[in-house]
């Protein structure tokens, strides 16, 4: 099985090879798999050929799927064929235990550029002493509000998952009184997939109820705390939030938000430059701040997000993979994805650069969360994370849908976590 025959079952898409100039492709062709998520798949392939045309070598651009979910099946199904038909596989901040024994150690091909990278994901991204990926963004979820219509109605951004429910209703039935029928209060990501893993994490975590599995490896997610978490999402749907968030991921969510249809929203920072953008019908009126706590005494909490740069050990031209890694990671290629599509970098200094603050200026104000955000528990269950997350999104969406209650629904989970364990993650 190789990449092309995969093509048809995955929907996945080429895009034409990037050359200098445009012209007849010059030295070695390399290929790079990105993501499509807003102006994602863009700004990687301006990156891209701004490489090919500083080295004369061509690149090709693969779009993956948006979900995560479906993403890594597909990269799975490619490196256990050894297919060489991508070189760079954008990978997810949880995948580097999962797929790092089909890449290349890049350590000794960046010249020492990963020392300028948050320490914590270039230890992430570190499998059996070997740099398996090479961090390229970060993220953490963020609330998403639109601030026009909370001043209206003399409302402040929440500081607690209870307010936010309280203010979205009650901005949202005063809206509808006046004839705004299509406005919901709140959209996030509902589907049964690893969005929801996210989201529901942030709700567990912000009222202090763990991490789904601690760092030991004990499952620890029925608790109290996590049970009046789920509990009070239960609440939303078909109150402040549609039937159809069940089967929202992240652009649907950003649809609704967007188009001017919610009051508040989860996402990830990429989001802020496409709502600002001068077509949006929103631009000028969104506010970001950090996730709610859970309580008073809860916290606030972001699940850790992002993507890395990875060359696949089957590749032709693993050298020269690399280079475009290493470009494509650099302070100068970060700064501009910062200031063009709000991609959170992970390169320390650049939180402090004045365009880059100028272009995402919460980039300054949440430093904290980004730094701080709650781990999914992908290094305790290494290989079995999958399948625990699947558990987990399940078990939430239970609870969403009323199919469970939030006290049946994490019962059963943390019995099937529990068999699960005894037979090693």
């Amino acid at each position: 099985m190789n990449f092309r025959t995969l093509i048809g079952a995955s929907a996945l898409a080429l895009t034409t090879a990037l050359a200098a100039g445009g012209a007849q492709a010059q030295g070695v062709s390399v290929s790079i798999s990105c993501g499509a998520l807003g102006q994602e798949l863009d700004i990687c392939r301006e990156g891209a050929e701004a490489w090919a045309e500083q080295t004369g070598n061509s690149v090709t651009v693969v779009s993956t799927p948006n979900s995560s979910t479906e993403r890594l099946a597909l990269y799975q199904q490619l490196l256990a064929a050894g297919a060489a038909d991508i070189d760079v596989f954008q990978i997810d901040v949880i995948w580097p235990g999962i797929l790092g024994e089909h890449f290349i150690d890049l350590a000794e091909h960046m010249d020492g550029q990963q020392d300028e990278h948050f320490p914590a994901i270039v230890e992430n991204n570190t499998i059996d002493g070997r740099l398996v990926a090479m961090p390229w963004f970060t993220d953490a979820g963020l609330l998403y509000y639109r601030s026009d219509l909370l001043e209206k109605h003399g409302f402040e951004a929440p500081t607690t998952w209870q307010e936010m429910t309280d203010t979205a209703r009650a901005v949202m039935e005063a809206e509808r009184a006046e004839g705004n029928d299509q406005l919901w209060g709140y959209v996030f990501q509902g589907r049964a997939y690893e969005g929801l893993t996210c989201n529901a994490l942030e709700w567990i975590d912000a009222h202090n109820g763990g991490s789904v599995v601690n760092p030991e490896g004990e499952v620890t997610v029925n608790n109290p705390q996590a049970i009046e978490a789920l509990a009070l999402a239960g609440t939303w749907i078909g109150d402040i939030s549609p039937e159809g968030v069940l089967n929202y991921a992240e652009e649907e969510a950003r649809g609704v938000f967007q188009s001017g249809n919610a009051v508040f929203m989860r996402n990830w920072p990429y989001v802020w430059a496409l709502a600002n953008a001068p077509d949006s019908p929103i631009s000028g009126n969104v506010g970001v701040v950090a996730l709610p706590k859970g309580g008073e005494e809860g916290k606030n909490t972001g699940t850790l997000g992002g993507w890395q740069l990875a060359v696949s050990r089957y590749s032709a031209n693993p050298e020269v993979a690399a280079d475009l890694v290493r470009y494509l990671t650099s302070y100068e290629e970060q700064k501009r994805r910062a200031i063009v599509g709000a991609y959170n970098p992970t390169i320390a200094g650049l939180y402090e650069d004045p365009e880059v603050l100028e272009a995402v200026p919460f980039f300054g104000d949440l430093y904290d969360t980004f730094v701080n955000a709650v781990a999914r528990p992908s290094r305790p269950t290494g290989e079995s994370y999958n399948r625990v997350s699947a558990e987990f999104w399940e078990a939430s969406h239970n609870v969403l849908t009323g199919a469970a209650t939030a006290e049946q629904a994490l019962a059963d989970l943390e019995s099937s976590l529990n068999r699960m364990s005894r037979r090693g993650w």
